[in-house]
């Protein structure tokens, strides 16, 4: 699959003019598919996906996210709030739909875009598939405090990436370490609780990480090549701003369009990703439809961890055929 690329250029009302790279395969006409990327990740991890649908005859265009790769990256943390993000993607459906709308995946940070895009910008989504991250409504008030009270005294890797220079000094000492150690980490292949073991609230993210020595086979050879060429000699302070900016969404969103999301929708995961078990003796998978009108169901793919598309391409890419196919 060689991907064409164009640069959506969009206007940000508070943060002036964005370039948004967009990987592009399928032809030009046909339906449009937005993938939407999480943290750390580019477009190129969802290089399965465009491969699969652009031969079922979609367009299909995953974005380079506000802050990676060959997108700007403005360096105030309110430049990184869901609205500006779902903003730069609004734009891209404009410049890319042949009829305005188009199917959205997002994962990991990409989930909440989608489902806010959904949400602020409904004549733009027709369906909306989230992988890793399930949706809740915005609400007004500090994420953070949650898990302040959930890890009190105690480290989360979240909490960890607020002080900003922190993380991305962290990640500059060794970022292909670093890129591997996080991928490995949060994966299927890990040992259990390797990412959410207990740990004093001093902790550094990257402190008892593994970088994997064989790698598992869908991050082994240059498969994370592309990811650690967009961040590799650049400023990251755009992957870690939008962890910052969380505590603006809440007040700017609960007011706007119908907390339930009306699209056609569905959640995909692996069993063993660690969102999952963000809460302690909580499964966050349990009803990931609850705040979704028509929502068509959920595919949880055994062994499998937070990077799913990846992990396993051919099964993630099976639920989303099957929730397109429904559509009708």
């Amino acid at each position: 699959m060689e991907p064409r690329f164009t640069l959506v250029h969009h206007e940000s009302a508070d943060h002036g003019p964005i370039d948004l790279n967009v990987a592009v395969v399928g032809a030009e006409d046909a339906p449009l598919i937005l993938c939407i990327h999480g943290w750390p990740e580019t477009w190129h991890s969802w290089r399965f996906q465009m491969a699969h649908f652009s031969e079922r005859g979609f367009k299909v265009a995953a974005m380079d996210v506000r802050g990676y790769g060959e997108s700007s990256r403005p360096e105030a943390i309110e430049a990184y709030r869901l609205t500006e993000l779902c903003g730069d993607a609004a734009a891209v459906i404009e410049a890319l739909s042949a009829d305005g709308a188009a199917i959205v995946f997002g994962h990991d940070w990409g989930a909440p875009v989608a489902h806010n895009l959904a949400r602020l910008y409904p004549e733009k989504v027709s369906a909306v598939a989230g992988l890793s991250v399930p949706y809740g409504p915005a609400a007004a008030g500090d994420p953070m405090e949650i898990w302040d009270l959930v890890y009190p005294d105690a480290y989360f890797y979240m909490k960890y990436f607020q002080e900003p220079g922190v993380a991305e000094a962290a990640f500059a000492e060794d970022l292909p370490a670093a890129i591997r150690k996080t991928y490995y980490a949060a994966s299927g292949d890990a040992p259990d609780d390797l990412w959410l073991a207990p740990r004093p609230a001093d902790h550094a993210f990257l402190d008892g990480l593994i970088d994997p020595d064989p790698a598992p086979e869908w991050m082994a050879g240059d498969a994370l090549q592309p990811v650690i060429d967009a961040h590799l000699n650049r400023p990251m302070h755009g992957a870690f701003h939008r962890y910052r900016a969380q505590a603006l969404d809440g007040a700017e969103i609960e007011g706007v369009g119908s907390p339930t999301l009306a699209q056609p929708s569905c959640f995909i995961a692996g069993s063993r990703d660690i969102v999952r078990n963000f809460v302690p003796g909580m499964d966050l998978y349990a009803d990931p439809g609850a705040a979704m009108a028509d929502f068509r169901g959920t595919t949880l793919i055994e062994g499998a961890g937070h990077w799913v598309s990846q992990e396993r391409p051919e099964e993630t890419n099976a639920a989303l055929a099957a929730f397109i196919d429904g559509l009708g």
